[in-house]
């Protein structure tokens, strides 16, 4: 019987291959191990940044990282920017896997990448592992972890680790705001007053930030890694290309807005990455609870937050969407993104009316 392909592992996609050999004659010196024979392939899973597994021999194994195929905003797949966050926030924050050695140089793959520690464990995305599914309080026990792992990252303290530049922090919500709809702009098919509606009530509903930390910019189950034998334990988060300073409660707000629960309508179902269902995970009350008593964060604002983290979700799937519909990748599983794009749409104004 083959073993459970625990990690999403893949062949290589053949539009998302290149040239291994000129690859391994770049890291040997510059890698350990690398002098030993090398075998790539693929973690299909995630739908942005492309990530490879690298082994060596049968010893030694590696994760390489980089920008997606076809035009992007570099800011949201800064490779550079990542490396730096993890050649130094594993030192206070274990969960953080350690980068080992970034590549400016797009002759080597094509793109800038990094090489980083290979973890080991489960990732949970559209279904429970047999062996959580088994636990009827795996769920909750889920989901009090990554909260509470969310909580202890933005306690951070980013200046001794020599993070004090990574971003602005002062004016970072406004800088959000005006950023992603930027990106709308490049990225839309045809022009939707809704999208401009959502903009224009976040322009207008902007609360003061006082507290700032370091911030992940897309913090959600499926960028985590829990121990393969206790879903109370969390071994690694992933995808830092987008870790700056700023709010915390920004990536308080893309949680509720990945997160689902049993009683959202289907469309919202159909965006979450998380299993979808009734399987005893934290309602979204229940994470800003559980937050609040992590943190000690006064969360009164917390709809603004969420409505931009679907603002931010939707230009993010319209980018990945442009992409697909314009050849510069072949993943299938970009086929039917429009549809939520318009569902994230259809949300962010219900959210908008509710209050």
């Amino acid at each position: 019987m083959p073993l459970p392909n625990y990690d999403d592992l893949i062949d290589v996609r053949p539009d998302e291959r290149f040239d291994e050999a000129r690859l391994l004659q770049y890291l040997r010196g510059r890698l350990p191990g690398a002098a030993e024979r090398l075998s790539v392939r693929q973690f299909g899973g995630g739908k942005a940044n492309l990530t490879y597994l690298l082994g060596f021999g049968h010893r030694r194994e590696y994760v390489l990282r980089r920008p997606p195929l076809g035009p992007y905003a570099p800011s949201a797949h800064d490779m550079g920017r990542e490396y730096r966050v993890l050649s130094v926030l594993h030192r206070a924050f274990p969960l953080a896997p350690r980068a080992h050695l970034y590549c400016g140089d797009e002759d080597v793959i094509g793109a800038p990448f990094f090489v980083m520690e290979r973890c080991k464990g489960l990732v949970v995305r559209d279904s429970l592992p047999a062996r959580f599914a088994a636990d009827p309080l795996a769920p909750r026990r889920m989901s009090q972890a990554l909260v509470d792992a969310l909580a202890s990252f933005h306690a951070v303290d980013y200046e001794a680790l020599g993070l004090s530049d990574l971003g602005r922090p002062i004016g970072f919500i406004k800088r959000q705001i005006e950023g992603w709809n930027r990106r709308w702009q490049a990225a839309k098919g045809a022009a939707d007053s809704r999208v401009d509606a959502i903009y224009g009530w976040l322009s207008a509903h902007q609360p003061e930030s006082d507290f700032y930390s370091l911030v992940h910019n897309d913090y959600k189950l499926d960028n985590t890694m829990f121990a393969r034998d206790d879903p109370a334990r969390m071994v690694a988060i992933f995808d830092w290309d987008m870790c700056t300073l700023g709010d915390p409660l920004s990536d308080l707000g893309m949680l509720l807005t990945y997160w689902t629960q049993p009683d959202d309508p289907p469309f919202v179902k159909a965006i979450g990455t998380m299993p979808a269902g009734d399987f005893a995970f934290f309602r979204r009350d229940e994470i800003l609870a559980r937050y609040a008593e992590k943190s000690g964060r006064d969360l009164r604002d917390m709809r603004f937050y969420h409505i931009l983290g679907v603002f931010r979700l939707l230009v993010i799937l319209q980018q990945i969407y442009t992409r697909y519909q314009s050849g510069f990748t072949q993943d299938k599983r970009f086929a039917n993104l429009g549809e939520s794009v318009e569902g994230l749409t259809v949300w962010a104004l219900r959210l908008i009316d509710d209050g």
